[in-house]
């Protein structure tokens, strides 16, 4: 069952490195959810994956029991790369509401302008670039 499961996880994490490669927006934000996914599979698999007993047994018959920590970790991880993900979408809505339907060259290049309240010429009188204390 864990060759099943790495398999899984090696399919899920090329699928989301491929979708992060992307210039679409909506796509690199599935991507991060695809890898977070994969990786939570890879370090439930990488911990004991299938146990006969459960996790809490008697002292000193732990022998064929589930390991809990990761599957503690992957539940951490559920909830971290479920509020990543809700962030995403609200930055790439408001994104959308400002920009439209963007690629990520065209995000970089705006991202990369200057602040529409910067004046060039306050900031420059020293020669540096930042303003002068008055």
């Amino acid at each position: 069952m864990e060759w099943l499961a790495a398999i899984t996880t090696g399919g899920l994490a090329g699928l989301g490195l491929w979708m992060l490669l992307d210039r679409n927006l909506k796509r690199v934000v599935l991507g991060v959810a695809v890898l977070g996914n994969a990786i939570n599979l890879g370090v439930l698999t990488a911990g004991r994956f299938i146990g006969e007993r459960a996790a809490f047994v008697e002292a000193g018959n732990s022998a064929a029991a589930a390991n809990p920590l990761p599957q503690a970790l992957v539940l951490t991880a559920i909830v971290i790369g479920f509020s990543l993900f809700i962030f995403a979408l609200a930055l790439l809505k408001r994104t959308r509401e400002l920009h439209g339907d963007k690629t990520t060259d065209s995000v970089s290049a705006i991202t990369e302008q200057p602040a529409p309240d910067w004046h060039a010429g306050e900031h420059e009188a020293d020669g540096t670039g930042v303003e002068a204390r008055r």
